[in-house]
């Protein structure tokens, strides 16, 4: 059994492990979006029936020695294919829906030796009987099992992080080719078998004797009904899979992890449900079910206020309870062992049919995600269909104690299952219709969903259009002529693209835009301006040049270009570009072929020797800046992170992230520039240099809350320590608000007292300051770099690290806030500290000799919004 089971194991290990690996290799060229893994996932279920398809009719059609050279030249030609790397050739010329050219691409790249894996199972296991009789093949498919679910768990975890893509394609050929050696010998051992000239048949193949199989014997032929729901069952289950990759990646990141999570989550329900009957039962899943569906329909109403750890475990959990049910119901339905190549042919038939309905039929009948709202219901019909049709229906334990008598409670049961399919439906339609008043405008295609609602500000009786992009606002415009050339959302006039415009020299300037979004940046443009604008999705500039006027309006020559940018600026020649702005990254399909360093090879081109590459990295999911600050290091770029807080009286102003990166030093070191600027959050110890060849968005991930406030806890916790440090208990001060980031971890306010203590505390023994730093940025970061007090501590740690050019500019930031505030007391404190730090000297040189206050600040308020640096 031993070669069998490494050649399956082998076998299916590959299957999947080359999906993600393909599935880096062509995400950059098509959008970044999960409509790409989608479509993905639609030539893999397509090439798995395929498989079992060709494993079931040779083993009904040829004898085994047939079998056995059939496929061995298969397997010869898949390895003449290699490597699957895709050829530059196959990328895109420009925008609209590329699934075709995708299914092509995988087909000439990858066909050939996925459909040979894909046939291992069920033609290994059909070997294994002819050469193995009386023993049980099933133990097999088991480890066939196991090893798909090792091959996606070990990819975003290992493979993807600790190979670049050129080593995982070169490791998986080598696979490929010890798998083909294990099928040689298992050939051999089948070609060698006594009575192998004899035809193979499945029948034949069900009557041999087995030993403890999995299936008992039941009807040989099966209803049609039987049939019927032995394909809707795994196509709803597969719907369900790929409509909440769909909806996780939308709302999250499209990274590999989210592509394997809920394959992992699919094929482990299978394996659990196919290992024994015992580990499916009606009455505990109907209950799960049941909360499954609830906590679903709660995270579609709730949307963006859901966190992505709720949404993640919300929507994944639900998809293993549908998929257990599904697959559950469907080993219930299992038929005698002579039909059961039959039966995994039917299997794969409704994972590529629930794959057709996903990738392509989906996008072309609906305007929005639905498909999850479909399966759902689906799933809820085919449970209601399952326990109507069975006469046992309700014979688990919890139905009887909860029904009582046979026929009461199989009335009773179907009876409840239909309510709650009814309430199901119900409350899907209600979130379908959610703010239906003020959507003008929905439509969907290969690269997402756009939406525009038309809404009203009442405090100001102003009307606006909002363009979305699924979760993600991407444009905001007034619809009054006055206002409609404001610039809004993340291009306010204090972002950092913003000051980068005003900056520029006046006189015929040259932009280039990386994405439209409704056109805002193009209100900054001037009469002799050049402005081109570069965006993948056809819809976003149909929606651009027809719903909002930027763009009509703009006083600049304007050009646009459809397609990927990068390989459009790879055609297209110099444009001596004097900002280029790389807007495609706030939304959670990142395009992560923009930030590597071939792609600013590429940039460096079109820009100017003294031009400014401005980033947009705002984005709730993962962590853009220490790949910037990478690419501006290898590229020797000075940087300027500019984090823009969203101003109150302002709404229309959303908060937003830019780093403006250039070779020279006049733009970027500009006062109104360096006094935005804020330090880069760059972690650059696990995060190596981006190229083509090897990025990890996993690697950034970020799923960490905004700031947790509560005033009446800190308030409580400062006076604590403000005793013990007035008792000269330094570190019992210190101590206290260490206890107290336990319960408030991203509390702004107690990081930023105990980065003030580790920074000055008046025994040297006890600072830390590069504890002191990193606690300082972390406040100054969930506060926007907008609350002077915390800024002062992060110059104080500076300083006391000898960073004074670093600790002058965190000062003149906090007197500039000052300022602007109004808070006379705290910038006149901040005028001694720009005196101290510009003479090079450290804060705690403010403090008096044998003092543990700094002698020229005054003692704190009990207030827990004003506390340090005015001492603790």
């Amino acid at each position: 059994m031993l070669v069998y089971a490494l050649t399956i194991f082998t076998g299916a290990f590959l299957l999947f492990q080359v999906q993600p690996l393909i599935g880096k290799y062509i995400l950059p060229w098509f959008g970044g979006g999960p409509g790409v893994w989608t479509t993905c996932m639609l030539f893999f279920q397509v090439l798995l029936l395929g498989g079992y398809a060709y494993a079931y009719f040779t083993s009904r059609w040829l004898k085994p020695r047939s079998q056995a050279i059939v496929h061995f030249a298969l397997l010869l030609a898949a390895l003449a294919t290699l490597p699957i790397i895709p050829a530059d050739s196959w990328k895109p010329g420009g925008g609209g829906n590329p699934t075709l050219q995708i299914l092509a691409l995988l087909a000439v790249c990858l066909g050939l030796p996925y459909f040979v894996l894909s046939s291992t199972g069920p033609l290994m296991q059909h070997w294994f009987s002819r050469t193995n009789p009386g023993v049980s093949p099933y133990r097999l498919y088991a480890l066939s099992n196991f090893g798909s679910l090792l091959a996606l768990i070990s990819y975003p975890f290992y493979f993807e992080t600790q190979f670049t893509r050129k080593a995982q394609a070169a490791l998986w050929a080598w696979g490929l080719a010890a798998y083909a050696i294990g099928c040689g010998f298992c050939a051999l051992k089948l070609w060698r078998t006594k009575g192998a000239e004899s035809r193979g048949s499945s029948d034949e193949w069900g009557k041999s004797e087995i030993r403890n199989p999995p299936f008992q014997t039941l009807d040989p032929r099966p209803s049609t009904l039987d049939r019927l729901l032995w394909l809707l069952l795994p196509a709803c289950a597969s719907v369900l899979l790929l409509a909440t990759t769909n909806k996780v990646c939308q709302d999250v990141a499209v990274i590999p992890l989210l592509w394997v999570l809920p394959l992992a989550l699919y094929l482990l329900s299978f394996i659990i449900c196919f290992d024994n009957p015992r580990w499916y039962s009606r009455f505990p899943f109907a209950l799960a079910l049941i909360a499954a569906m609830a906590g679903i329909c709660w995270a579609l109403f709730k949307s963006i206020e859901a966190s992505a750890f709720s949404q993640i475990g919300i929507y994944c959990g639900g998809l293993f309870v549908c998929c257990m049910v599904c697959h559950g119901e469907l080993y219930r339905l299992k038929p005698d062992p002579r039909h059961l190549t039959g039966f995994y042919l039917t299997i794969a038939a409704g994972g590529a049919l629930g794959g057709l309905f996903v990738a392509v039929i989906a996008p072309l009948i609906f305007t929005d995600y639905f498909e999850l709202h479909l399966g759902l219901l689906l799933c809820g019909l085919l449970f209601l269909l399952v326990c109507a049709r069975d006469r046992s229906a309700g014979s688990d334990k919890g139905w009887r104690r909860l029904f009582g008598k046979v026929q009461q409670r199989r009335r009773l049961t179907c009876v409840s299952l239909s309510a709650g399919l009814v309430a199901l439906g119900v409350a899907l339609g209600l979130q379908t219709h959610q703010l239906a008043g003020a959507r003008v405008y929905r439509s969907r295609n290969f690269y997402g969903v756009l939406t525009i609602f038309k809404q009203h500000d009442n405090e100001r009786n102003l009307d606006y259009l909002v363009l979305w992009h699924g979760r993600t606002m991407h444009g905001m415009q007034f619809l009054d002529p006055q206002q409609a050339g404001w610039p809004t959302l993340y291009y306010s006039e204090k972002s950092g693209v913003g000051l980068a415009l005003h900056a520029l020299p006046a006189g015929q300037r040259r932009i280039g835009l990386v994405g439209l979004g409704v056109g805002t940046l193009a209100t900054y443009a001037q009469a002799g301006d050049y402005v081109h604008i570069y965006e993948i999705n056809p819809q976003v500039l149909e929606l651009a040049t027809s719903r909002f006027t930027y763009l009509s309006n703009c006083p600049a020559k304007v050009e646009n270009t459809l397609g990927d940018a990068r390989l459009s600026l790879e055609r297209e020649p110099p444009q001596d570009f004097d900002l280029l702005a790389l807007d495609a990254f706030n939304s959670d399909a990142i395009p992560v072929h923009l930030l590597t360093k071939e792609a600013f090879v590429v940039y460096e081109r079109h820009l100017k020797p003294n031009g400014i590459i401005a980033v947009h990295v705002s984005n709730k999911s993962v962590n853009l800046e220490p790949v910037v600050i990478n690419l501006a290091r290898h590229f020797n770029y000075k940087v300027a992170t500019i984090d823009c807080a969203p101003p109150a009286d302002k709404p229309w102003i959303l908060g937003s992230v830019w780093m403006l990166l250039s070779r020279s030093g006049e733009i970027v070191n500009s006062p109104a520039i360096r006094l935005a600027a804020r330090p880069a959050d760059a972690d650059l110890a696990s995060i190596p240099l981006w190229t083509d060849d090897f990025a990890s968005l996993f690697q950034i991930l970020c799923l960490e809350s905004g700031p947790q406030k509560d005033t009446e806890f800190t308030d409580a916790q400062f006076r604590i320590a403000y005793s013990l440090w007035q008792q000269r208990n330094f570190a019992g001060a210190i101590a206290r608000f260490r206890v107290a980031l336990r319960s408030l971890p991203r509390s702004p306010i107690l990081l930023n007292n105990l980065a003030f203590m580790l920074a000055i505390c008046p025994d040297a023994s006890l600072r830390n300051n590069p504890e002191a730093i990193q606690l300082a940025e972390r406040a100054c970061k969930l506060t926007h770099y907008k609350q002077a007090v915390m800024i002062d501590t992060l110059a104080a740690a500076y300083a006391e690290a000898g960073r004074f050019d670093d600790a002058t500019a965190m000062a003149e930031k906090a007197r500039a806030l000052a300022t602007e505030a109004g808070d006379q007391d705290l910038l006149q404190i901040n005028q001694k500290l720009l005196v101290l730090y510009r003479a090079h000297k450290p804060y705690h040189e403010m403090m008096s000799p044998g003092q543990a206050e700094p002698s020229a600040v005054n003692p704190p308020s009990n207030d827990a919004e004003k506390l340090v640096p005015a001492a603790p």
